[in-house]
């Protein structure tokens, strides 16, 4: 399988896996505060990666990028999943999943500045065209007239900026660091940082919420489904495709969330979803064609 599709797949697996999460996880998100939620995640999550790194004799310590390495942990794994965690609580999911749809916009113009890699004709029309599509998807017109701005509209904006900015950096690493140990690294130091604001949550829940089965399934998920395997999937297709290409994937994470909801929530699907989604499939397909001499200056 040529690398551009095999790319192409661990991130539409990625995206279809986050698409899900909520679906799949609402019994812990409802009854477990968003840091210590994040904190069991990530705890459970690393155990299973370094159990993982263990039996392929990968070392998960970097020798090299410690910088680079460090920023993928604080900046991807734990600052913008909290920033979406509080930006949550504060305003709305909806008006989350329309202003974090921002990431991949983000993810290219970091790619310019950072890694130098020009965007084809092609790909900044295909980035546009997926970006109107998602706008449709979501509403996100619509919401954004009817709900009032506030602090956590701009934690979304800052999680949408950190995503995109952890994910370029995670393409920039690719080349020196095994897909495995940039995960897990990532996942250690994401871990100890959440540690602290989950101390502080500790008596603000009931710890016996644990014992029940779809609460334990739900953590389960999040922590090997979402984590280990969604983050690998990411990672290992950022390594494959032009970070242009790859962060359009992110848009079948809304797709593939309000379907699951049409299918196990009885959610309704509007004209204007299929209108959306048909857009974004368009655009995916536009970025796969052989791109046009690049544009140097944005």
């Amino acid at each position: 399988m040529r690398a551009n599709y095999k790319g192409a797949l661990y991130l539409s697996i990625a995206a279809s896996i986050w698409g899900g999460m909520y679906v799949a996880s609402k019994y812990a998100l409802e009854t477990v505060p968003p840091f210590t939620l994040l904190f069991i995640r990530y705890l459970l999550a690393s155990i299973v990666l370094l159990l993982w790194c263990r039996y392929s004799k990968v070392s998960v310590i970097p020798r090299e990028h410690k910088w680079l390495m460090f920023q993928i942990g604080f900046f991807g794994y734990f600052l913008s999943a909290g920033a979406q965690f509080v930006g949550t609580k504060l305003s709305s999911a909806h008006l989350g999943a329309a202003i974090t749809t921002l990431s991949p916009v983000f993810q290219s113009v970091f790619a310019v500045f950072l890694l130098k890699e020009a965007a084809s004709r092609r790909q900044i029309a295909s980035i546009t065209l997926s970006f109107v599509g998602i706008l449709i998807v979501t509403d996100a017109i619509n919401t954004l007239k009817t709900d009032t701005f506030n602090v956590g509209n701009l934690l979304f904006l800052m999680a949408a900026a950190l995503w995109g900015y952890y994910s370029v950096l995670a393409k920039k690493v690719a080349d020196t660091h095994p897909v495995l140990r940039i995960t897990t690294w990532g996942i250690l130091l994401a871990t100890v940082f959440a540690a602290f604001p989950a101390i502080l949550e500790l008596g603000s829940w009931d710890t016996a919420v644990l014992a029940n089965r779809l609460v334990i399934a739900s953590i389960l998920y999040l922590a090997v489904v979402s984590t280990v395997a969604a983050y690998y999937c990411w990672n290992k297709g950022l390594a494959l495709l032009n970070p242009h290409q790859a962060g359009l994937f992110m848009f079948l994470q809304s797709i593939v969330g309000s379907i699951l909801g049409y299918l196990l929530l009885g959610e309704s699907l509007s004209i204007a979803f299929l209108i959306g989604t048909i857009l974004i499939l368009l655009a995916v397909i536009l970025a796969f064609i052989q791109p046009s001499s690049p544009i140097r200056n944005l």
